[in-house]
């Protein structure tokens, strides 16, 4: 593994007990320059996950609780008229940080949550018709429960769509459990937190991790995994062309954690289920079935032929 990322990984384990995959996770969407969101209940360390990461490498790091009054201007910025110099002058919002935590981001008005869109996309807000680059790095982690439903308002398919990764945190082990009360019982770790990097380092690293090759029976197979979610009977609407690049870019950045400067199959099986189980919409026989989108992408792997390739 990377030297930097695996330090990156274990300054964060001081703080996250247990969850290894998930922080590889949150690393290979940050080299991937994607947006993660968090599906768990609360209490299991998501907003926690989010601060030690930017801790670990020294960015700037701003967290919005998502409620119903939040305005798309405390997530953009805003103009405000300076008496003094006799011009409009732009106020900073939420976003432009390193890292941004939508905290239950289905708690906000579907206006506030658009606010998102431009700047998940294209890495700058646009302001009475002005624009405004953020910081790099930049990465949106948003957070919502997927047990309560009073009073949220779902995401739209537009916004789904732009989550490079969706993944859950989960219940940690008794031995796990055990030890952060031991760790988080007199003190809180984060507090300490020292960084091992900067965002400089994490830039490099995502022009690195770019440069993974992929060979081009690899590519045909991304393709024939991303099609077959428009032609199965499980599924009502089909993973977008934006689903197979990002299934590219995190099977480039997997192989790169693991020490290599080439993508194998494993590695975009291994993808394949964060990256695109929440792109889809299942039908309604998948509904009657039980089945969820990391089962209907196990029956697509099942099916399409892994390529032979020297």
């Amino acid at each position: 593994m990377n030297g930097a990322l695996n330090g990156i990984i274990s300054n964060m384990e001081k703080v996250i007990i247990g969850k290894r995959e998930t922080i590889e996770l949150i690393l290979i969407s940050l080299l991937s320059e994607g947006h993660v969101l968090i599906e768990d209940i609360p209490g299991v360390g998501k907003t926690l996950l989010v601060a030690a990461l930017a801790r670990s490498v020294n960015g700037l790091f701003r967290r919005v609780q998502f409620t119903p009054d939040v305005l798309p201007s405390d997530i953009t910025g805003f103009s405000m008229f300076n008496p003094a110099s006799r011009e409009f002058e732009y106020n900073k919002g939420a976003a432009m940080s390193n890292f941004l935590l939508a905290d239950e981001i289905n708690r906000t008005s579907p206006k506030t949550q658009s606010s998102l869109l431009e700047v998940m996309e294209e890495f700058q807000v646009t302001v009475d018709g002005k624009t405004y680059p953020v910081p790099r790095p930049f990465m949106v982690l948003a957070t919502q429960n997927p047990v309560e439903s009073f009073g949220t308002y779902p995401l739209p398919e537009a916004q789904m769509d732009r989550f490079f990764m969706k993944i859950s945190i989960g219940y940690p082990a008794k031995k796990e459990e055990e030890a952060i009360l031991d760790r988080f019982g007199s003190e809180n770790p984060l507090e300490t937190l020292q960084p091992v990097a900067d965002t400089c380092r994490i830039i490099e690293l995502q022009k690195s991790a770019r440069e993974t090759r992929v060979h081009e029976s690899l590519k045909a197979y991304i393709v024939d995994v991303v099609d077959q979610t428009r032609h199965s009977t499980d599924v009502a609407l089909g993973v977008s062309p934006r689903g197979s690049l990002a299934l590219y870019k995190a099977a480039k950045v997997l192989a790169f954690l693991r020490g290599r400067d080439y993508v194998l199959p494993d590695d975009i099986q291994e993808m394949a289920y964060p990256v695109l189980s929440h792109r889809m919409i299942l039908s309604r026989e998948a509904g009657i079935h039980n089945k969820s989108g990391e089962h209907v992408i196990r029956d697509i792997l099942d099916k399409v032929k892994v390529p032979g390739f020297r």
